[in-house]
């Protein structure tokens, strides 16, 4: 049953473009969903797969409490392996086709203030050594490009060029972009490269830009332990990278950036996907004259997490 399920993600890869995230991701559900099916219920083969075993592994999964947007992933993975199985001809009809998607509330995308940012950026300074100068220029060029962080540390050092104040990342589906660099991103990468990545790469042949304590590529579980230290020190313990994509892109608004460029910057293919923070910025905006700039993160409907 698991060759089916690889075959199956070969396909997605290879013939319809999917990233190497979505992958990941339907193997993971789809790895759970076979184990399900052969330890619970004792299936040994997809021709005996029915609606009812379905429905099962659903109910199972609200006993134990998947979030709603975790179980309507599980089960848009199920959906699309089972049409794919049909038109393989490995299953005779789609037992699918019957079963409902749960229905997921919006996702509420939190910005941060420029206030708030400002002080996120300003932590690594209290952090000596080669780590704090590296972290320094992990936030700054996050925030000042709206990367998302498996594009931030994919980065390489020729894809950074300082004189032209310009990064080159590659997005969803290996789409690759320049984008521009802050004055303190530039200075903050500035000094990363001056000696601390030496320091930190220890001679090694590593081309990648951002380099942890063994000298090898940042990850991106390793990023967001990064950023989460330096947000819970500064009283923001829910800091998303993503807060700081989003972020990026409601201040770049409000400070009257065209919404065409900013699509660019973000790598949005829809200019509506990026509309979305023309509601966030104004929301910051009011915030911030009502409270004096100390507002904290706000709440606002308008678009999901994997749209944005």
């Amino acid at each position: 049953m698991r060759d089916s399920v690889d075959r199956f993600l070969t396909a997605l890869e290879a013939e319809r473009g999917f990233s190497a995230n979505t992958v990941s991701a339907y193997r993971n559900d789809l790895t759970q969903f076979v184990q399900f099916l052969q330890v619970e219920q004792g299936l040994a083969s997809w021709p005996e797969l029915a609606d009812t075993h379905l429905t099962s592994y659903l109910l199972s999964l609200r006993e134990r409490e998947y979030a709603s947007s975790t179980v309507a992933r599980k089960t848009a993975a199920i959906k699309s392996f089972c049409g794919y199985m049909v038109d393989a001809g490995e299953l005779r009809a789609d037992p699918s086709e019957g079963v409902a998607s749960p229905r997921v509330e919006k996702y509420v995308p939190k910005a941060m203030t420029q206030a708030q940012v400002d002080h996120l950026l300003a932590a690594p300074g209290a952090k000596d050594g080669p780590e704090g100068a590296r972290d320094r220029a992990m936030l700054h060029a996050l925030y000042s490009t709206g990367m998302r962080v498996s594009e931030l540390v994919s980065l390489d050092v020729d894809d950074v060029d300082l004189d032209a104040g310009t990064a080159c990342c590659t997005g969803k589906q290996a789409r690759r972009r320049v984008v521009p660099l802050s004055s303190g991103a530039i200075m903050a990468l500035g000094r990363y490269l001056s000696g601390a990545r030496d320091n930190l790469a220890r001679g090694a042949d590593e081309p990648a830009l951002f380099l942890n304590h063994r000298g090898r590529r940042v990850t991106r579980q390793g990023f967001w332990l990064i950023l989460k230290d330096y947000a819970e020190s500064i009283g923001s313990g829910d800091v998303t990278p993503h807060t700081l994509r989003h972020s990026f892109a409601a201040h770049a608004i409000g400070r009257g950036q065209d919404l065409g460029d900013v699509q660019r910057i973000l790598g949005h293919v829809s200019i509506a996907t990026t509309q979305v923070y023309t509601r966030i910025a104004s929301s910051l905006s009011d915030s911030a004259s009502i409270e004096d700039g100390q507002a904290g993160e706000l709440e606002l409907v308008g678009a999901t997490e994997a749209g944005i």
